[in-house]
């Protein structure tokens, strides 16, 4: 059967199947190396009861935010925090482009330290696996490194 991830806290979750019933599940039924299932992600389970087992993601909803878009912006457009709108990080974005822009007349030093957090977050950006960049700047209320 198919159905939806209607949320997971690492260990147990919940699924909505497309019969209209709940089941629960936990992280020992997911199959492969999958070890996290993002809420609204679509999978393909087994019923046992009211207990979903063997339980295969077939599309993530991770795509809502995608790491190396991020990455781009933060190296070419950074100074400006573009990568931070991007992510939905408006505060950190506005601080962002005003040093960035009206930073310059405090002989430049405001535009370089940004520059250079924009340099460091590309290269975090990318390292990050896929699970753990959603987890942190995406679903998570990180803004910063």
């Amino acid at each position: 059967m198919r159905g939806k991830v209607l949320s997971f806290n690492g260990s147990t979750g919940l699924i909505s199947g497309d019969d209209g019933k709940r089941y629960t599940f936990s992280v020992s039924d997911l199959m492969g190396d999958t070890v996290y299932v993002p809420a609204g992600s679509t999978i393909d389970f087994e019923v046992a009861g009211d207990t979903a087992v063997s339980v295969y993601v077939i599309a993530t909803a991770m795509g809502e935010k995608n790491k190396y878009i991020a990455a781009l912006l933060a190296f070419f457009l950074g100074m400006w925090g573009v990568h931070k709108f991007y992510l939905g990080k408006n505060t950190a974005g506005i601080i962002m482009l005003l040093c960035g822009t009206i930073g310059w007349i405090f002989l430049c030093i405001p535009p370089l330290i940004i520059g250079m957090i924009a340099f460091i977050e590309t290269i975090i950006y990318l390292v990050k696996t896929d699970q753990s960049f959603y987890e942190d700047y995406v679903q998570g209320n990180k803004s910063w490194f």
